[in-house]
């Protein structure tokens, strides 16, 4: 998705990126990472760091590519993401939640003894992330998701 913006967010923000890469987003995320090696990812790739850390946001080479996330509760901190960068709603539902990559489209016939029965019975569109095989369907879970992201207005 060619001009969209990046990020990488910090250890203390691993349930907001996980939404974030709901909602659409390209967000890179290590749960253990250190400080140095994290701004060093981030500028190469051309990531704003989103972070919580009042030191980390004191570093020079940081001047301009960070946003700092104010909240503690994930939906707050959502909420002021989408504030500050927007949402685009067709990226919804694109990227895979535990690795980020895009997902790509999974013929049906391709997922049968990969998922539930019922599942595949039931639905009948499916995705399948490229890098970790994980693959996705629209079930009750993402319409709850639908809601909440809907919740956020754009």
């Amino acid at each position: 998705m060619e001009g969209e913006k990046k990020f990488f967010a910090d250890a203390m923000l691993g349930r907001l990126a996980l939404w974030m890469r709901v909602a659409g987003y390209d967000v890179s995320y290590e749960s253990a990472i250190e400080d140095s090696s994290l701004v060093k990812m981030a500028l190469k790739e051309g990531r704003v760091i989103l972070t919580r850390d009042t030191l980390l946001v004191k570093r020079k080479a940081l001047r301009g590519r960070y946003f700092f996330v104010k909240y503690d509760l994930v939906f707050e901190q959502l909420r002021q993401v989408v504030s500050e960068f927007g949402i685009d709603k067709e990226r919804r539902f694109t990227r895979c939640v535990r690795c980020n990559a895009l997902l790509e489209d999974a013929p049906k016939e391709s997922v049968k003894e990969k998922v539930p029965s019922y599942v595949y019975s039931t639905q009948e569109s499916f995705s399948i992330c490229p890098s970790c095989k994980r693959i996705y369907w629209a079930g009750t879970h993402r319409q709850e998701m639908e809601k909440v992201l809907e919740a956020f207005g754009r």
